[in-house]
């Protein structure tokens, strides 16, 4: 028998970093969860901007905050799985929204079950100041191996995963200067072949405008990661059949929104 629903403890980390602007709809998406099971942290990088002063008038939200200089998005993400007491852990960005109130309902009906151990859904890029007006629509698929080799990755910020997937399989490598979320995913599926479902529903509400994709030399160096990501775990690519598959993916966000 899997975990009933009620006792699946889900354990939602944010990382910060002078987000003033934006945290305050991140934890508002999280106050609106239906789902009552939830550990709440937040991993500030030592912000100076009123960040943590939103965090501390939403204390009611948040059940742990730690707010320290660490060495990047990943090594903050590390310290929250490591802080986290939940048996399902995921993430949302300080300048992302969960897309509705039953978000974590579905992660918990999803992971409730012994034989998944991770999951995923789709993710809706909207505009910076409104976000009801999509850019892009990153509708996802069902895993099948050999994928990521075709420029095919699941959205990060809806990737929820048992906590128990990190003991046995590691946490974020830090020897990577981007792509580090993609990396994980790659060697979490591929290479641990660990048994993921994905949910077709929009999970995340992500403002456009991400460091990954700021600049063409930030897309090229990503991409570049990815590759490197997959040698390291051993996963067969063909760089070409991967750069023309991720082309077309995001044709096709775009087109399809």
């Amino acid at each position: 028998m899997g975990l009933t629903i009620k006792h699946v403890k889900i354990s939602l980390i944010t990382v910060s970093f002078n987000s003033a602007k934006t945290i305050g709809d991140t934890i508002a998406s999280v106050r609106e969860q239906r789902y009552p099971n939830l550990e709440y942290i937040i991993i500030d990088g030592g912000s100076s901007d009123g960040t943590l002063a939103i965090i501390k008038q939403n204390s009611d939200v948040v059940a742990h905050v730690v707010s320290e200089q660490d060495d990047g998005i990943y090594d903050a993400m590390n310290k929250g799985i490591t802080l986290a007491g939940g048996e399902v852990i995921g993430f949302i960005n300080a300048d992302d929204m969960l897309a509705d109130s039953m978000v974590l309902q579905q992660v918990a009906e999803a992971l409730g079950q012994d034989e998944i151990d991770a999951c995923y859904a789709d993710l809706e890029y909207v505009q910076q100041s409104n976000r009801d007006k999509v850019i892009r629509y990153w509708q996802s698929s069902a895993f099948k191996p050999g994928l990521f080799s075709r420029g095919w990755s699941p959205p990060h910020p809806t990737f929820y995963v048992k906590k128990s997937v990190y003991e046995q399989c590691g946490l974020f490598s830090l020897d990577y200067k981007m792509g580090n979320d993609i990396e994980l995913m790659l060697r979490f599926l591929e290479r641990y072949q660990v048994k993921s479902l994905y949910v077709p529903q929009t999970w995340v509400k992500m403002r456009v405008g991400g460091v990954s994709n700021q600049s063409l030399g930030n897309v090229i160096l990503q991409n570049k990661e990815i590759i490197r990501a997959a040698k390291n775990n051993a996963i067969p690519f063909f760089v070409p059949r991967f750069v023309l598959g991720k082309l077309k993916d995001r044709l096709i966000q775009y087109l399809f929104k």
